[in-house]
């Protein structure tokens, strides 16, 4: 990770860098950025707390230089700022390792956890809708709003998605990277071909509920079992394109070509690995390499150690660029539209990071590599904000009218059966 530090302290400080944020597109990213909210689909730093402090609010400060910690962080007010992020959906992430009530348990800790971060900073302020998004943003504020990541935290009832929908998370993430007892993700083995007929009863309670149906982590066969049911539009809350990067956790062109039709939104993520195809690719070739010199040297792990540095030092690892990320936007657009295009940066939840997006401080370099590609100001609105405020809106029109028509699903698991 301190490669990538030393890089984005060599840019900010170099005459090329300088130059680009004094260029018309860079000052134009600006402006539609100070007009239309960026909402970003996935941030990870509530697990941060977790992972470093256990939970411990006081123990890291996004008011200060997270950059500074060991290892540094992606995120912190002042770079939030520097970033003009319009909007933040905060991961409350909970690892499929953990199952049953403990997971129950570890996902309400998460959400406490998160409404205490985003109480403790003046910058910030929850909100549930697109109105309070929107009129949160107009006072100056980074609107806040939670994403529960792995629809094994449900531990099967309908009852507990309910009450974490009241605790303010409007999107879940069905699947995180195994397959749980409805729902089957795109790296793990499958259990189901898809959803099963309680993972479908989920998606409705979702719509009934208004909560987004996130499809990022599930297989393509969930994703098109999710299109079928739902009628809401869905979300993509981090993820690129299998077209440009054939990646398990990229959207597949069959899903691409329904989202009109749904009027979903794929969050474009910055995941080197789901963007840059070398990288990929080289990752899954370290993993080989790795695989051979453990069958060479059963038992001796110094020996496989000795082999992978070997081959490191022969064979280094590619990086991804922002480029790749404009890549994978172009791709979208030209397929489908600039109408289900956002972006989802996945920052803190990754420990390595495309070459000018080191963190959340860079997002106008983005969007002013957009601007040069030829993306008009009405594009770039759609692509910062107004995709995922129309995603969100119908969500809420689909919920008023479904609790209107029924009450709450009933349905057990055990009916499923």
């Amino acid at each position: 990770m301190l490669k990538y530090i030393f890089a984005a302290i060599f840019l900010l400080s170099s005459p090329s860098a300088m130059a680009d944020e004094r260029s018309s597109e860079y000052q134009r990213a600006l402006e539609l950025m100070a007009e239309t909210p960026l909402i970003d689909g996935h941030n990870d730093v509530p697990w941060q707390y977790r992972t470093r402090v256990d939970n411990r609010l006081e123990a890291i400060d996004l008011n200060d230089d997270t950059s500074e910690l060991d290892p540094p962080m992606h995120t912190d007010m002042e770079r939030l700022k520097a970033g003009r992020l319009g909007a933040q959906f905060w991961s409350v992430y909970v690892p499929p390792a953990y199952s049953g009530d403990e997971a129950v348990r570890i996902q309400l800790e998460q959400i406490d956890l998160a409404h205490r971060l985003i109480e403790r900073h003046e910058g910030l302020e929850f909100v549930t809708a697109a109105d309070e998004l929107e009129r949160s943003f107009a006072e100056g504020r980074i609107p806040s709003m939670l994403g529960m990541e792995g629809g094994h935290v449900l531990n099967n009832s309908l009852a507990t998605l309910r009450m974490f929908h009241r605790l303010g998370a409007i999107y879940l993430t069905l699947t995180h990277w195994q397959s749980h007892d409805w729902a089957d993700a795109a790296t793990d083995t499958p259990r189901h071909d898809g959803l099963n007929d309680f993972g479908r009863e989920v998606v409705r309670e979702m719509n009934w509920l208004g909560m987004l149906i996130d499809l990022s982590h599930v297989s393509p066969a969930v994703m098109h079992d999710a299109l079928d049911v739902s009628e809401a539009p869905v979300i993509f809350s981090h993820s690129s394109t299998m077209g440009v990067t054939p990646h398990a956790r990229n959207v597949p062109d069959d899903v691409l070509d329904r989202l009109p039709d749904n009027g979903g939104v794929v969050m474009v993520t910055f995941v080197p690995s789901f963007v840059n195809e070398g990288l990929r690719l080289w990752g899954g070739e370290r993993a080989a390499e790795r695989a051979r010199l453990e069958s060479l040297h059963p038992g001796d792990p110094d020996a496989v150690e000795t082999g992978m540095k070997d081959w490191l030092e022969a064979n280094p690892e590619p990086q991804a660029h922002l480029a790749d990320v404009a890549d994978h936007i172009d791709y979208i657009r030209d397929r489908i539209g600039v109408e289900y295009i956002g972006i989802g940066g996945d920052y803190d939840g990754i420990t390595t990071v495309p070459v000018g997006l080191e963190d959340v401080s860079t997002y106008p370099a983005l969007v002013a590599e957009l601007i040069r590609r030829g993306y008009s100001d009405d594009d770039i609105r759609a692509i910062l904000g107004n995709n995922v405020l129309r995603v969100m809106r119908e969500a809420e029109t689909v919920a008023e009218r479904l609790q209107s028509e029924r009450p709450a699903s009933d349905a057990r698991f055990e009916d499923f059966e």
